[in-house]
């Protein structure tokens, strides 16, 4: 095991879900750690998050599921229809597809609020500062300093075993590490999410992907009590194909009017769902261009490494993104408490995660398990009279097998 001292804490760079899991994690291992992070506030931002049984079972073995369990929906099915609302495949989920574990649709400001209570209430309001930047860090070969900043403008200098980049998309530490890597790579399509409240639609605890790939909607619901008053918090996300849009930086506060997209959905209702309702009903709409990077060559650099978003940036296909950052979390607690220096630890956690995670940034630019309606639409453009006189059982069956494995959630994997 990784010997940290309480004067040399672990030092975490981002206190969005996979810093503070890490945090959590960290201090069950009784290893200490302090986190830092550059807003002055944390704040339920955000709309809906899924976190699929892979990275639940880690979660539980922490004692965090049974509060997630009451705040979260229990995804029990996974469908699939064309643009004209037809049902191309519909697969069970979590529990009800014989995993042990459920699969969370949450509001992603839910499920940071709850973690950064725990770790206040577990850590200590000492382990968790806001209003520091990380700027930059020194290694002295048997420990750091990270060099932070306040919004006023205040320098600070923190001593640590190690730093543990978790700061996300436009990752500080990343840029640092490569700073010719230059912006995310844009798709070519922009997404419009929102949240908004509706009947509750096809029984509730469904996740829907709709249309084809340059043209999709994707719901879900995130609040049990709504479902349980036979009412949806229906998240939902807007795509379209946009070549030609120039990239902002990518952040979740772009609002925008949903002129900019409404047209070319204003005629999508469907027995099971009214997409213009849910559109026109949302209070605020969030603009965000799908991107992402190329896996980098390298995480781990001397006493310091990447996780999460900061490591490995991916479309947000097959509801992956944060479950990843989880398993980061729990390859790196596993090295921590196997090997015997902070290199061994973080090379071996990097072995592992760093191409495993490429696999599925790669996978995801081929649609991953979306794959199915682009197949539909290329096959059928005009709809079809049943799915499979144009894609087989069999093929969507292994379909959604195939990126299960690569993405280590089949069923085989998570139970055992």
């Amino acid at each position: 095991m990784v010997n940290i001292q309480e004067e040399r804490p672990i030092l975490i760079a981002g206190a969005g879900p996979v810093g503070l899991i890490l945090a959590l994690a960290l201090h069950k291992q009784k290893i200490p750690c302090r986190v830092f992070e550059s807003v002055t506030e944390l704040k339920p931002l955000g709309v809906g998050i899924n976190l699929l049984p892979s990275g639940v079972r880690y979660l539980d073995q922490m004692g965090l599921t049974e509060h997630l369990d009451a705040i979260s929906v229990k995804t029990r099915r996974q469908s699939y229809y064309n643009k004209f609302g037809q049902e191309i495949w519909t697969e069970p989920r979590g529990k009800a597809a014989g995993y042990e574990f459920p699969q969370f649709s949450i509001h992603r400001g839910k499920l940071q609020t709850y973690l950064y209570d725990v770790a206040i209430e577990r850590l200590g309001s000492s382990a968790i500062q806001t209003n520091r930047a990380l700027e930059s860090w020194t290694d002295h070969g048997d420990s750091v300093t990270i060099h932070l900043r306040s919004r006023d403008g205040g320098q600070y200098d923190v001593e640590g075993s190690c730093l543990i980049a978790a700061d996300g998309i436009n990752s500080t530490a990343r840029k640092v590490l490569y700073p010719d890597e230059g912006p995310p790579i844009y798709s070519g399509l922009i997404l419009w999410r929102a949240v908004s409240e509706s009947h509750k639609w096809l029984g509730g605890s469904t996740m829907v992907n709709c249309g084809t790939d340059t043209q999709k909607f994707v719901c879900y619901s995130i609040d049990p009590e709504l479902e349980a008053q036979d009412r949806c918090l229906t998240n939902w996300i807007a795509e379209l194909a946009v070549p030609d849009w120039e990239q902002p930086e990518q952040n979740w506060s772009n609002l925008v009017d949903k002129s900019r997209f409404y047209d070319r959905f204003a005629d999508w209702h469907f027995p099971w769902l009214d997409v213009p309702e849910l559109i026109n009903t949302a209070d605020a709409i969030y603009e965000y261009p799908m991107a992402d990077r190329e896996p980098l060559p390298k995480w781990t650099h001397g006493n310091m490494t990447l996780i999460g978003d900061a490591a490995h940036v991916m479309y947000p296909i097959g509801s992956n993104g944060a479950t990843q950052g989880i398993l980061d979390v729990e390859e790196m607690i596993k090295q921590l408490l196997t090997q015997d220096t902070i290199d061994e630890a973080f090379n071996a956690y990097e072995s592992i995660r760093r191409p495993a995670t490429a696999k599925i940034v790669l996978a995801n630019r081929g649609n991953g398990p979306d794959e199915v309606l682009k197949l539909a639409d290329e096959r059928a453009p005009n709809g079809f009279a049943h799915v499979h006189d144009v894609i087989p059982q069999k093929e969507l069956e292994e379909i959604a097998a195939k990126y299960k494995r690569l993405a280590g959630f089949s069923i085989k994997q998570v139970n055992q």
